[in-house]
């Protein structure tokens, strides 16, 4: 089965080669891209639908009936923040639809703090062969497709 991943943010899509951590920008996270979102307040919404099966303020992994595990994870070094400036608005065991708001958050809050609100969407536990029709650059909208999952 083919999972196809949507985009939790609107925004610029500036692929993991674009991230400020060598971590996500090596995939060494998993493969995916990432968003550059706009800098005002947003929400991320669910990129699949299936179950939260980890939820933190800056980061959410939602779980396909395929069993593929989605990360977003919001900004880098976001974890430093403490939750302040993220509200949750789903949690841990929720199934979620696609599309469905799950944290509420403003990049440009992020970007003050002093960290990058450049945000990594990875496939979890997945290589690079197993994705196709990835998205790199451009402009997105929250739901637009950023990569299928076979």
């Amino acid at each position: 089965m083919t999972t196809t991943v949507t985009s939790p943010l609107p925004g610029r899509v500036v692929g993991l080669a674009g991230v400020p951590d060598p971590v996500f920008a090596g995939a060494m996270v998993g493969p995916g891209t990432a968003i550059d979102p706009p800098r005002e307040p947003i929400e991320a919404v669910a990129p699949v639908d299936g179950q939260i099966v980890s939820m933190h303020p800056h980061a959410f992994v939602v779980m396909d009936e395929n069993g593929h595990g989605v990360l977003t994870h919001l900004g880098i070094d976001t974890v430093t923040l403490k939750g302040k400036g993220f509200e949750l608005l789903a949690a841990k065991g929720d199934r979620v639809k696609r599309g469905q708001a799950l944290v509420k958050w403003n990049p440009a809050d992020v970007e003050t703090a002093g960290r990058s609100p450049i945000s990594p969407i990875v496939a979890l536990e997945a290589s690079a062969e197993q994705l196709g029709d990835v998205v790199e650059s451009g402009d997105v909208t929250a739901g637009s497709d950023l990569f299928t999952w076979s």
